[in-house]
């Protein structure tokens, strides 16, 4: 079977799509498009012998002869680029996040039914050892039906702030509010489960002074404590929190299953626990099962991203547009139900904490009442509707903290350390 020909949009995010077109024997980047013309240069030396076409312009970079787009740009913009390539005849692979406003979401859903294009959400922590793992044996009933899960994504960037928001007062990192960027610790658990939200609760922290520090807005961390369709409850956290860690706990009517704990001896997220009976009220005194889950592809994943997953996130996308429909793959009306537990998590603490009922839009009929919604934090997308990064308002930043974020910026780009971070980070804006 021919390989499919893959557009990049983001350089610095996209180089983790570059890698895995360089190394797999079913997929070629055809071209790239960024807004940076420095950075479409370091992706030029990069992506040395490659026959790839770089763009600065969206417009051009969209008319390319190629059969599917990776986003990778802004994390709070990648809606509008997905539908354009979508009614443009290309496939979406969409990292991270796949919409910000109500209004994007009805838009993004109604653009992939018209078009009939494959559109996959990139969570790729739902691709990790100890998640990928959990999944399978979801599926196979192994613990049950969930009752109740722990998630956690807690990442402390201020070492690297500098180096994923370049020290632009109004990029999206500085003004998402706590409960935005919840995928990573909830879509794991949505993608085992393949469980609806039906309602949440949301907490957030204070702005407290590492956030001040950076220039960001919002507060330092988000909870969201989620209902599932069959009645289970689901604890989401994630944030800046002083120390990192990646946790995914859940519980079955028969069982449970654990990743390891961070800071251990047993490799973390590489890692699984699982204590289950063979029936509902067994209660068997058996030893726990304790391993590293093995993949037949990690071979060929090692070395990539986020424990391989960048890996396995673009090897089901790509095989599912080859014609294999059991790929494992996150469709657009399940990247909502990742998606809209945070911004409806995030409207229950305007409102002091009130719970919010999660629409489903896989409901043509819902969607109209979300159609002109644009409530959100991002003063572009937000219009008239906008919303403060703290429930107890927007706070005051001085202009000092960026221009020094910049400095810390232009001195650290040019090091392994700063490229590093780049590569890892959702790219930058291009021209429209």
């Amino acid at each position: 079977m021919k390989k499919i020909r893959i557009g990049v949009l983001g350089a610095y995010r996209g180089t983790s799509m570059i890698n895995y077109c360089k190394r797999a024997d079913n997929a070629e980047v055809v071209a790239v498009c960024d807004k940076s013309v420095e950075a479409l240069e370091t992706q030029k030396q990069y992506a040395g012998g490659l026959d790839i076409t770089f763009y600065d312009n969206f417009d051009e970079f969209i008319l390319h002869d190629m059969d599917a787009v990776v986003l990778a740009n802004y994390a709070h913009q990648h809606a509008p680029f997905a539908i354009r390539a979508m009614k443009q005849g290309k496939h979406v692979f969409s990292e991270v996040l796949p919409v910000q406003t109500m209004k994007e979401a009805v838009e993004l859903i109604e653009a992939v039914e018209q078009t009939g294009m494959t559109y996959a959400y990139g969570e790729n922590y739902c691709f990790m050892p100890a998640t990928a793992e959990m999944t399978r044996l979801y599926a196979e009933n192994k613990i049950g039906e969930l009752e109740y899960a722990e998630c956690e994504y807690v990442h402390n960037g201020e070492t690297i702030w500098p180096s994923i928001t370049y020290g632009e007062r109004d990029h999206w990192r500085n003004r998402m509010y706590s409960t935005f960027y919840c995928t990573h610790s909830l879509g794991p658990i949505i993608h085992m489960s393949r469980l609806r939200p039906v309602s949440v609760i949301g907490f957030e922290s204070a702005h407290n002074a590492r956030r001040q520090r950076v220039g960001a807005c919002g507060g330092e961390f988000g909870i969201e404590m989620v209902t599932l369709e069959n009645g289970a409850i689901v604890k989401s956290l994630h944030g800046g929190l002083y120390r990192d860690a990646i946790w995914y706990s859940v519980y079955g009517s028969k069982g449970r299953m654990e990743s390891g704990r961070p800071y251990s001896a047993d490799g973390s997220i590489t890692h699984i626990y699982v204590s289950a009976d063979e029936y509902d009220g067994e209660y068997a005194r058996r030893p726990s099962e304790s391993y590293d889950p093995v993949r037949p592809l990690d071979d060929r994943a090692e070395g990539f991203g986020h424990a391989g997953s960048d890996f396995y996130s673009m090897y089901h996308f790509v095989e599912y547009l080859r014609g294999d429909k059991t790929a494992d793959i996150i469709d657009v009306y399940e990247a909502m139900d990742m998606f809209l537990p945070g911004l409806f998590a995030y409207r229950s603490i305007l409102e002091g904490g009130k719970s919010m009922t999660i629409p489903d839009l896989r409901d043509p009929a819902e969607r109209e009442r979300w159609r002109k919604d644009t409530a959100c934090t991002d003063p572009e997308a937000a219009g008239e509707q906008l919303l403060p990064t703290r429930r107890g308002g927007t706070p005051e930043i001085e202009e000092e903290v960026y221009e020094r974020q910049l400095a810390l910026w232009q001195k650290d780009k040019t090091s392994d350390s700063g490229y590093h971070a780049m590569a890892t980070q959702q790219g930058s804006q291009p021209k429209k």
